[in-house]
Parts: structure tokens; sequence; C-alpha cells
């Protein structure tokens, strides 16, 4: 190489340098400390404790915006937004990170070119999409091309769903229409203090409505993980969300083509579990803390709850049992009984859904008197919640096993995922029972004459009731009609759950042909 081409290919070399020094600035030194003291990172510093140290790689490095007369001589290195991939524990993700400190992380044309860029390799390749949001909104100086960015996001969160894992962090604001391309992944997490989620902020609800609110009151973590359910999980700040969702990947496979990855445990297969009993009473009115149960028996005690703080009445997450990850559905008998009302239903159908999407054997435990009665409940729309948990258990077909715990009756028998419902293995403890009701509900219907003329119409009725239960308060009348496959010992569940588990590995069951079903919504 002559010194005349060396020359210019170091000039070359050190412009596209500085080219790239301009862009991984950002919004520049004074942006970022103002990120810091709001208790937040950078878009890059994001990046950086999300993924394997040095696996990052940056696509659309020197992307710009279009330009037009708002916005000619306006600098925005990178276009607001870090794009590119590395891995999670040696997988292959892909990750877009919004910049706050250029133009306030807003979404340009250019901007959103670059997410649907890198959703669309995502999909090329079978690897999941993290996008860490932290934007003031739609860039308005763009007008409509800036709704054609998100568009082209919108479309893409919807059209890839359920072909590779879409997981969102709310880092900071996320306004109007923005909000809804982390409504349409999978899973939404957010930072308390520092991320929030509305349609309309503040001022406007004031001026409308004249409510007086603040941003953490309207769309706060503490509101979307408590009373919303648009998010699932919540952490103190950034870098604990981050963790959180390495922690979630553990338990997604790639893509809809792969099944999840497998964990090693040394916790034995045929460990027993003596201290379920300790924990679940006979006595059907006395409530415990379901999550305990799912502890006792999975690996290692670890179990990620999805939307703990949300209708707490019904449990979901991830573990593993036997190294493979598992979804779990259990009812939670310290909140409304274990009721199933609207929320719960919600929670549970999603989650269900989820978990089929991507080829993760479902595990239901059941602890249930019935659908919660009430006339707001019927007036909200229970018949048509409550059929979205029939829907989702109905239309799943990785591996279903039920666990009957203790109680199980009426409607909600079906939607927890009874034998009629698809559930491919059924289990019970001697604790449980299957009926259309309780026995004091069931005495009452079926002995109500004999009570009314009965001189003594209390001892008539105890009697009859004591007698139901003798004859239907146990699992062997659902056991002998075949709508459960086993009645075991507690100490022997996790051995039972993995055996089953093992055994439905090969599961193949397809559907009728449709273009696609019509889920009650």
């Amino acid at each position: 190489m002559s010194d005349d081409t060396l020359a210019w290919m170091n000039e070359l070399t050190a412009e596209m340098e500085e080219r790239r020094k301009r862009v991984e600035a950002g919004g520049g030194a004074e942006r970022a400390r103002k990120q810091h003291e709001a208790g937040k990172l950078t878009a890059r510093e994001r990046i950086e404790a999300l993924l394997d140290e040095g696996s990052f790689v940056e696509l659309g490095v020197f992307v710009e915006h279009r330009g037009g007369d708002l916005m000619d001589g306006v600098e925005a290195p990178g276009e607001g937004v870090v794009t590119g991939y590395g891995t999670v524990d040696g997988r292959t993700v892909f990750v877009f990170s919004q910049d706050f400190t250029v133009l306030g992380g807003s979404l340009g044309k250019m901007h959103g070119g670059k997410i649907a860029a890198v959703m669309d390799l995502a999909v090329r390749t079978g690897a999941p999409v993290i996008g860490l949001n932290d934007s003031a909104g739609a860039r308005i100086q763009e007008g409509v091309d800036s709704l054609s960015g998100y568009g082209e996001v919108f479309y893409r969160n919807a059209v890839y769903s359920g072909v590779v894992p879409q997981i969102s962090a709310i880092l900071g604001p996320c306004a109007g229409g923005a909000v809804y391309s982390p409504a349409l992944t999978d899973f939404v997490l957010m930072a308390r203090g520092t991320s929030y989620m509305f349609i309309t902020g503040p001022e406007v609800i004031r001026s409308v409505t004249k409510e007086d609110v603040t941003f953490e009151e309207l769309g706060g973590a503490d509101v979307h993980n408590r009373t919303s359910g648009v998010a699932h999980l919540e952490a103190e700040d950034d870098e604990a969300v981050l963790a959180m969702i390495r922690q979630l990947l553990a338990y997604l496979p790639q893509s809809a083509k792969e099944a999840p990855p497998r964990r090693p445990s040394r916790d034995p297969d045929d460990r027993e579990t003596p201290e379920l009993l300790n924990i679940v009473h006979p006595d059907q009115r006395r409530p415990y803390p379901m999550t305990e149960v799912v502890k006792a028996v999975v690996d290692d005690g670890t179990f990620l709850e999805i939307q703990p703080e949300f209708a707490k009445n019904i449990v979901v997450g991830f573990a593993h049992l036997g190294g493979q990850s598992v979804g779990i559905v259990a009812n939670n008998p310290r909140h409304l009984a274990g009721t199933l009302n609207i929320d719960a239903s919600d929670k549970a159908a999603r989650f269900i859904r989820t978990c089929d999407a991507f080829n993760i054997p479902l595990v239901t435990f059941v602890d249930v008197t019935g659908f919660l009665p009430g006339v707001a409940q019927e007036h909200a729309g229970i018949i048509r919640h409550g059929a979205k948990m029939l829907y989702a258990y109905a239309e799943a077909t990785v591996p279903k096993i039920t666990l009957i715990v203790r109680k199980s009756y009426g409607g909600a028998y079906l939607a927890m995922n009874s034998r009629d419902m698809g559930s491919d293995v059924v289990l019970a403890w001697p604790t449980s029972a299957v009926a259309v009701m309780g026995a004091e509900g069931a005495a009452n219907i079926i002995y109500r004459r004999e009570i009314q003329s009965s001189s003594h119409p209390e001892a008539t009725r105890a009697q009859r009731i004591e007698e139901y239960r003798r004859r239907f308060d146990n699992p062997y009348v659902a056991a002998g009609l075949g709508y459960i496959d086993d009645v075991i010992d507690p100490k022997d569940t996790r051995r039972h759950l993995i055996r089953h588990l093992r055994m439905l590995e090969g599961k193949e069951k397809t559907l009728p042909f449709k273009k696609h079903g019509n889920m009650p919504l």
C-alpha cells in the first residue's frame, strides 16, 4: 500500500471513529449527568448491564433523521435509540435502548425504523427481542412521519407475537401512543419511582375531568403492577429490572420453534415433600400460601412469580421441574378464598397462552370453590372473562398436568384445567374433593324439603351435610369415573410431577384447521 493510500485510509478511519464517538456520546456529558441524577442509567449503560460482558454488537450506528423544516440543523446522534444484539448467558438476544439524552428519546421515522430492523432480524434468526423504553413519545417536529414510525413497531409487535419472546422494560416515561408497543409484548417490567405509563398525562386529566393526580399515582410501577395489571414485574431501579430480565430469559426458548432451555440441578427428582402436609390443612376453610406449596415441589425451591401483586387470588409463574422449564398456575386460598374473578381469569388466561406459545408445559395446582359471586362481577362481565381461561386451556397443546390439592368445585373445576378441558394427567391428594359445590351448599339444595319439614332442622341439616361430605368430599368418586388418574401421597408430589412431565415430552397434538380462533375479549 502506497503512502498516499495509507494516508487516505487513515483519514477515512479517523473520520469514521470521530463519527462513532459522537454517536456513542449521545446527548453529551451534561445530559448523561442529569440522567444519573434522576436515578437512571444511560441507554448504553443499560445495554452493558443487561448483556454478557463485551458481547454487544451495534447496528444502525450512523442512522440519522430525515430532516425537514423543523428538524434542519437538529443533532440527534444515533437517532435517539441504540440497537443491536448480544448474548445473555451465552444465548443471542436483540435489544433496542431508547436514549433520553437525545431529544428526550423521542421517536421519529428513522428511530422507529431502527427498532423495526432489529425486530426483523430477531425473527429471521429466531431470538428474543428486548426493548428498553425511555422516551418522551412521538417526535412532534416530524408530524405524521413519527406516527408512521410507531406503526412500524406496533405492526411487528403484533405479527411477531408468539414467534419470538418480546420483553419490554419501562425505565423512564412511556406516554401516549408509545404505551401500546410494550402492551403488545409478552412481559412488561417497570422500575419503581422512575418509570411511568399512561395514555393521557396529569395535566390533560386535570383539564378534562378536574382530577388532580401525580405521574406516579397515575401510571407508576406500583399502579400497573397492583391495580391495572399492565405490568408483570417491578424492581427498585434500572439495574434490578435488567437483572430480572436475565432471570426471566432462563425460562424462555429462543423462539416458538425451540424448547425452553433445561437447567441443571442437584435437587433429586425423587425428593420427598412431607412438609406439604404442614402447609396445607385438610380443613377446607383454612387458608394457606400456595406459593409455599409450589416452592416445596419445584427444583431448588426457585419460583419466579409473574404479576405477584395483581389478582393475588391466583398465582402464575415459572419454575423448573427435573430441569425442565414449566409454567405454574395455582389458586391462592389466602386471597378471596382462591376464587376466580375477572382479574384472576385475565391474568391466568394470558399466562397460559404465553406458555403455550413458547412450548412451556403447564402444571396447575387446584384449590378453588368457584367463581367469585356478586353483582359487580356479573355486571363487569365475569362470564366473558372466565371464558378466557376455558379457551386458553382448551387451545393449549403443550403438556398439561393438573394436581387437585384440596377442593375443586363447580365451573371453576373446569376452568382450572380438568380432564375434559384437555389436561393430559390429573392427580389428586387424599385431601381433595371434586363436586358441583361444597357439602353445605349441596345439602341445603338436595335435602331442602327434608330439612324444612324436620322437627329439628339444624340437626337434620348437620347430619345431611356430614353424610354428603363423607360420600362426595373426597377424590375417589371422580377417580372412579376416570376424571382423576391417581390419588397420590403429598410427600411424593415432586416425583410424580417430574415422571409425568418426562412422559409427556414427546407429546404431539394438532388443532383443527383454522385461520385463528375467536377468543372472548
